[in-house]
């Protein structure tokens, strides 16, 4: 039975080409970690970290390099610059379309004093920039949000908001987990003051690898959540004061570096452009097509405009778990069923608490695999 992988927004399958063969070569030439040593084959380990470092910046639009933080993932940022910036008495303001790797973090802080205010989307995922606006308190320091839906994939207004944020003076936090690899994001352009992003989504690299960008003057008020040895300063026990060192403590995941810096030599050759595109062609095969079974009912925006390749369906008066367990038994259909993480946002589309059946299609997903879903979602809907 052939295997059709549609669960991208969880994580990229297949990886980019080149991605397996650099973290391989990492595992087998390398050895050792940078910053501890400059001998043999570390001191082409560390220019290509920091080659991934330049990529980054220049997929955001950013000119500091330096100003890249690796992390383990999204969340471990997230974490990072929630905790390391919020004091009790602050205030956030948030979207309900959050994934737990802000609304944990956010109901942790509650604990110490961090207030935070919830903006609703309407029940196709979209929210507007003046509903943040009448929610900013005195002492409201932050907004943060996805910058696209993990659920339905809606795309929010990250211009208007950032906008909005920097008449205000208020930080402002993007979380690119579904958009990093697929949109062009300007750090400029949206205001952010920070970007998290995670390695093992659209960007077609390994898990356990993402981080962060952030601008001078927020690094200099964020406090690390993790300190330790960085190979660097090792004659202070103080953590060191200077980028990216101060944020990246303990030993760096070399080889998901290595596979995150093919990953991103792939997107740069291909463009994301191309990638936008073709994930739009695939996904509005699958809009159209699943618009047209009886019994199954799309979640979010009816077209691809203001969307990123996730399409969420519900699956009324039957058990959406059924459903995709008999896609992937019978037809080899690889999909996501249940809350995503993200239970504020089912409630603001509607689907809570059943949740709903997602497909994420990604770059190497053909047509004939789209058409493939379609006729198997139909001819399974019969037999119920």
């Amino acid at each position: 039975m052939k295997r059709i992988y549609l669960d991208n927004a969880a994580t990229s399958y297949p990886k980019a080409p080149g991605v397996s063969a650099a973290v391989k070569r990492c595992l087998d030439e390398v050895g050792g970690s940078i910053n501890r040593s400059g001998a043999g084959s570390l001191a082409s380990a560390q220019e290509l970290v920091w080659e991934t470092r330049e990529k980054i910046a220049g997929l955001f639009g950013f000119a500091q390099p330096e100003n890249v933080i690796f992390t383990l993932n999204v969340t471990q940022s997230l974490n990072f610059l929630l905790k390391g910036l919020l004091q009790p008495g602050d205030h956030v303001i948030v979207s309900s379309l959050e994934h737990n790797a802000v609304m944990r973090p956010l109901l942790q802080l509650e604990k110490e004093g961090v207030e935070f205010s919830r903006v609703w989307g309407d029940q196709q995922g979209r929210i507007e920039a003046a509903q943040f606006a009448q929610e900013i308190k005195a002492n409201t320091k932050m907004v943060v949000i996805t910058h696209a839906s993990n659920v339905c994939g809606t795309i929010l207004p990250a211009e208007e908001i950032g906008a909005l944020c920097e008449r205000h003076g208020l930080v402002f936090i993007i979380d690119a987990a579904q958009t990093a690899g697929v949109l062009d994001i300007d750090l400029a352009k949206t205001k952010a003051h920070a970007i998290a992003f995670t390695g093992h989504k659209g960007l077609l690299g390994p898990q356990g690898i993402g981080g962060f960008v952030l601008r001078a003057e927020l690094a200099a008020r964020l406090e690390p959540l993790i300190s330790g040895g960085t190979g660097s300063f090792s004659e202070h026990e103080y953590v060191p004061p200077y980028l990216p060192d101060k944020f990246e403590a303990g030993t760096l995941n070399l080889p998901g570096i290595y596979g995150l810096h093919a990953a991103l030599d792939y997107l740069e050759k291909t463009g994301l452009e191309a990638i936008r595109q073709r994930e739009s062609i695939l996904t509005e095969i699958l809009l159209e097509g699943l618009a047209q079974i009886e019994g199954a009912k799309l979640v979010g925006l009816p077209t691809t405009e203001g969307r990123v390749a996730v399409i969420s369906v519900d699956f009324p008066g039957r058990d959406n778990g059924e459903i995709a367990h008999r896609l992937d038994k019978d037809y080899g259909i690889q999909t996501r069923c249940g809350l995503h993480c993200s239970p504020a946002a089912h409630k603001t589309l509607g689907t809570f608490p059943q949740g709903t059946v997602r497909f994420s299609p990604g770059p190497f997903n053909t047509v004939e695999e789209m058409q493939l879903v379609i006729a198997a979602v139909h001819k399974l809907l019969g037999e119920f």
